[in-house]
Order: structure tokens, then sequence, then C-alpha cells
């Protein structure tokens, strides 16, 4: 028989085993977590971050330089054409081209046969007065629409154009002169005519008369 003793000696060392097992693995869960927090550290609350993160500098541009973000793009100027001091000096920096359209052969025609004895001025006049008919809504809306019209240039006879030698320098001026006319690029003494006749005859017209340039006179 097993004496009460050694039952209660036994039940003893049970407790006290089992309190030293608890205890063992109490210090290595403590011992892992102090390698764990060796390897890993703990992660920091976005509050605790913001507060013990340095905040970093502004950028700061180099003295003399401009920020990218702030710098102008440069672009080129556009290439201007020189400007002519007379009407003479525009005329003669025209390039005039031996097949010219045929809008431009209109009004260049219009201008040699009404004007190539006035100057330079008189014969530009001429050519706005049929540049300034296209834009009026009250005649053809072309050029050769507005020369060939019926009854309203004496130089054309059944709709057609006489030709001219193209070799000729009142023919190159009347050319540059439609270009000019054409491009708007010199003023007119008599812009928004559109109506002229030679000083020598005297029609009955009720118009307003705006000027008369050489032997032509221009009315509105």
């Amino acid at each position: 028989m097993i004496s009460i003793f050694n039952l209660a000696n036994r039940h003893v060392l049970t407790i006290a085993m089992a309190t030293a097992t608890i205890v063992t693995i109490s210090c290595a869960a403590g011992s892992a977590a102090a390698a764990q927090n060796q390897i890993f550290p703990p992660l920091l609350s976005q509050s605790a971050l913001s507060q013990s993160a340095d905040p970093l500098p502004a950028p700061v541009a180099a003295p003399g330089t401009v920020p990218t973000e702030a710098a102008t793009p440069s672009i080129p100027a556009p290439d201007v054409p020189p400007v002519a001091a007379t009407l003479d000096d525009l005329v003669a920096q025209q390039a005039i081209v031996e097949a010219m359209p045929a809008e431009m052969k209109c009004l260049a025609s219009a201008i040699y046969f009404e004007a190539r004895g006035q100057s330079l001025t008189g014969q530009l006049a001429v050519g706005r007065v049929i540049v300034a008919r296209t834009h009026s809504g009250r005649f053809p809306t072309s050029y050769c629409g507005v020369v060939t019209q019926r009854a309203q240039f004496s130089f054309v006879h059944g709709s057609a154009i006489p030709e001219v030698s193209h070799t000729s320098h009142y023919w190159h001026n009347a050319a540059a002169l439609a270009q000019i006319a054409d491009a708007g690029s010199w003023a007119s003494p008599v812009e928004g005519a559109l109506f002229f006749h030679a000083s020598r005859v005297s029609p009955s017209w009720h118009k307003h008369r705006i000027a008369q340039i050489d032997t032509q006179v221009f009315y509105q």
C-alpha cells in the first residue's frame, strides 16, 4: 500500500513540475517577443510618425536661376517681311511669275488697261476698286466676274480680255500692283470706292465723290 505521505509528496512534486513548465514557457515567449522587437521594431502610428519626422526643407533655386515650373518657354519671333518705305519699294519687292492665276491675271489686266499711264498710286486705286466690288455684295464675287461684267470696262469686248505682252514694264507694274491690291498691303487714298471714270468725261452720276488721282475720279 502506498502511504498517504507518499501520495502527498507526489502531489506536491506534480504541482512543482507544472509551475516550472509554465515559468519556462513564459520566459520563452518573452525572449521570442524581445527577439522579434530587435529584428522587426514595432510600427509607429501615423500621428507619431508625423510628430517625430523632421519636415523636408523646401527646394531653393540657385541664385540667378528660375524654377523649372515657373520658366516661360522661349517662342521664336515670326519672320516679318521688310516694311517698304514707299509704294515704289513695295512694287519692286513683288515676285512676278509668268503663269499667274486666272483671278490675278484679270485684276492685273484691269489695272493695265485702265491706268497703265497713271502713277503707281493711281494704278493701285483702280485695283482696290475691283477688290472692293468683290466684297460689296452688289457685284460679282470674283475679279474676273467684276472685270468682265457687261458694260463696266470699255477694254473688255464680248466678255473677253485682250492679251497683253508680259515682258513690258507696264505689265510688270500692273502685276505687282495686283498682288498688293489683293493682299491689301498698301492703303489706297480712295479706300472703299466702287466707281471711277476718266476726268475728261462728266457722267451724270449721283454718287459721293471721294477724290481725283491723276486723271481718274473715284466715287462711292
